[in-house]
């Protein structure tokens, strides 16, 4: 069968590497795909968000299945637009992924459905907003409603820098339309752990959970990022925790997007804190996340088109998944001044004397003439399996020491602050 996978970072590459694997896949394309992904699938030069073009790429060679990875096509309705002309897409419609694309829907709904959160004001009125800040308890976090790239959540301690990132998302529109809504949301502490869940809309088979670093520098230093790795596990959870979530938290969310009118398909990302008062959500994804995707895929054994049938059938609960049973670290290689102003077009070099333990996929490289250069702020994801986290964590870093380009910028310490 031909698929397309809409996206062209180190997600849709592992998602497109994973694919591959597939018995079933006569033929792979990747829209607009990087240089990674050029390796192992026809790269069609149509952007993630153009709805029109990658429909109408999808119906004149005849795609089975679309495999939608980015945030902006789920939202702006790309699953709803192949579905209509008859072709099976993977990922939540345009309804469903309000879960990601709102942060205040996303909030009035774990209220609404008593699902565990921090306690929250909305403002879409400056002056307003401004006024909370001055009694707020600090520290507090502040989100921009709309998507952000990763990049709209500031966690202000002081009154000035409350006050800033008020003034920076719905003042100065740092974020554009995102800010013009805003979340003041109570702070939380406890460790922080991704999970993953397939889901078909009523059945939730969550992944092995993660644990992604969003600070750009060492010791959660600097600002927001897409991501600057990974690690699986994301914290020891024990299986009365486990419980918890599920009970609380993964299947009630789908229970009341159900609820809702908005039948939640694809892969859902439940953003975690284990509070000492229990699990709490900090966010929802409604696709996987980037880098975790780099980290969990590669643990994966099940055939993910197999998944993948089973979800868009509502049959997720008749399908067994397998996962290794191991752990697996990925570091992002970034270009240097990402997530601000950065450059590109530099040569990339060691990625043919990659160790053997290592996994590489490209987030933003492109290909000119025999060589990869980078063409993104972050460039590549190195990955690796071990039967331990500190196993894992070193041969990652064994593989980044051998791989180079002009102002590469990585955090050394993925994974390090909880093991």
């Amino acid at each position: 069968m031909k698929v397309l996978i809409v996206g062209g970072g180190g997600r849709e590459h592992a998602i497109a590497w994973k694919i591959k694997q597939s018995p079933r896949v006569s033929k792979l394309y990747c829209a607009p795909g990087n240089g990674g992904t050029a390796q192992i699938a026809t790269n069609v030069a149509i952007k993630a968000t153009d709805l029109a073009a990658l429909t109408a790429f999808a119906v004149k060679e005849g795609v089975d299945l679309v495999f939608v990875a980015p945030d902006d096509p789920l939202a702006m309705g790309l699953v709803d637009e192949l579905e209509r002309v008859g072709i099976r897409a993977f990922g939540p419609g345009k309804a469903a992924s309000l879960i990601e694309s709102s942060k205040v829907f996303a909030k009035d709904l774990m209220r609404r459905y008593q699902i565990p959160t921090a306690d929250y004001v909305v403002f879409d009125d400056l002056i307003k907003a401004m006024q909370y800040i001055e009694k707020v308890q600090l520290p507090a976090v502040i989100k921009a409603d709309g998507l952000a790239l990763g990049k709209g959540v500031i966690i202000a301690r002081t009154r000035d820098e409350a006050r800033q990132a008020v003034q920076k998302m719905m003042e100065e529109a740092a974020f554009g339309a995102a800010g013009k809504r805003i979340v003041v949301e109570e702070f939380l502490t406890g460790p922080e752990l991704t999970v993953l869940a397939f889901t078909d809309g009523k059945t939730v088979r969550p992944m092995i959970s993660s644990r992604d670093h969003k600070r750009a520098f060492d010791g959660d230093q600097g600002p927001n990022t897409g991501g600057m790795g990974a690690v699986v596990p994301g914290t020891v959870c024990t299986d009365a925790e486990w419980d918890v979530m599920t009970k609380t938290i993964f299947q009630p969310t789908i229970d009341a997007m159900r609820a809702e009118g908005r039948l939640f398909r694809g892969v859902i990302y439940y953003g975690l804190m284990l509070t000492p008062k229990g699990p709490y959500v900090i966010e929802y994804n409604a696709r996987f996340g980037d880098p975790e995707a780099q980290a969990v895929l590669p643990l994966l054994e099940t055939d993910l088109m197999t998944i993948i049938d089973a979800v868009l059938d509502g049959k997720l609960d008749r399908i067994d998944i397998q996962w290794q049973d191991a752990c697996s670290c990925c570091v992002v290689m970034a270009s240097g001044g990402y997530p601000a102003a950065y450059k590109t077009g530099y040569p990339v070099f060691g990625l043919d004397t990659l160790p053997a333990d290592c996994l590489v996929f490209h987030a933003g490289t492109r290909i000119e003439g025999d060589q990869f250069v980078t063409g993104g702020g972050r460039v590549l994801g190195v990955v690796s399996l071990g039967k331990t986290l500190p196993d894992a964590i070193r041969q990652a870093y064994h593989g980044v020491a051998g791989i180079d380009f002009k102002h590469a910028h990585y955090r050394r310490d993925i994974g390090g602050a909880a093991w």
